[in-house]
């Protein structure tokens, strides 16, 4: 996986205050740790970086900040919920050759039997891979696959030097019977259902009615 540079600017200001003047002024609040260091409070430029995080796993190699060159992979990063803009950043330090586990796509590629109704369990797989070679994620051929097809984790093709984090039988997808239309039918009425009327409420009836009646009865 290539690099991607980045100018890092040392944060000394904390607190909500500075860091919405940060973003005001187009960067984004970081914070970098790991390997026994201190963790270091940042600043990068927000187009960067958002341009950056479309890559799953990014390697970000800082420059600019005062102990040299860092490379980095996103651990934590959040936005903003309505804009999508990135407010914060957490950064994990890693040295070249060093093993770390991360979570990677899984994507699929072909079409089931058309009798078959796929149900994919993973959309992402927890692997051990070097820092600088983390692949961009897995790809499986489901092309014609059967009903009561399956794969297991220890089924997908791995690249070179790239292992599992995860136990092997953990199911990846399967493929299930599509469903008949009489059952569809069949789900569609339960969910239709009328619901139980009520029970009648008797009305009030006035107080001096009430002893109106009492008094019939007893002449009765």
């Amino acid at each position: 996986m290539p690099e991607v540079r980045i100018d890092a600017k040392p944060r000394t200001e904390f607190g909500k205050g500075p860091a919405r003047r940060a973003r005001a002024a187009g960067r984004v609040p970081a914070v970098l740790y790991g390997h026994s260091l201190e963790p270091q409070h940042l600043t990068l430029p927000g187009h960067e970086v958002l341009l950056a995080l479309r890559t799953p796993n990014v390697l970000i190699r800082l420059e600019g900040l005062p102990g040299g060159i860092q490379l980095a992979l996103p651990k934590a990063v959040q936005r903003d919920p309505i804009q999508g803009y990135v407010e914060h950043v957490d950064l994990l330090v890693v040295r070249r050759g060093e093993k770390v586990t991360v979570d990677i796509p899984v994507t699929l590629i072909g079409d089931i039997a058309p009798d078959g109704l796929l149900d994919q369990q993973l959309v992402q797989i927890s692997v051990e891979a070097e820092a600088t070679n983390i692949p961009r994620g897995i790809e499986v051929n489901v092309e014609g696959m059967a009903v009561g097809a399956a794969v297991h984790a220890g089924d997908l093709k791995l690249p070179a030097g790239v292992t599992l984090a995860v136990e092997p039988d953990i199911l990846v997808l399967h493929v299930l019977a599509s469903p008949t239309a009489a059952q569809i039918e069949a789900e569609i009425g339960e969910g239709e259902a009328p619901a139980a009327a009520p029970a009648a409420v008797p009305a009030a009836v006035p107080a001096a009615e009430r002893g109106a009646e009492s008094r019939t009865e007893d002449s009765g």
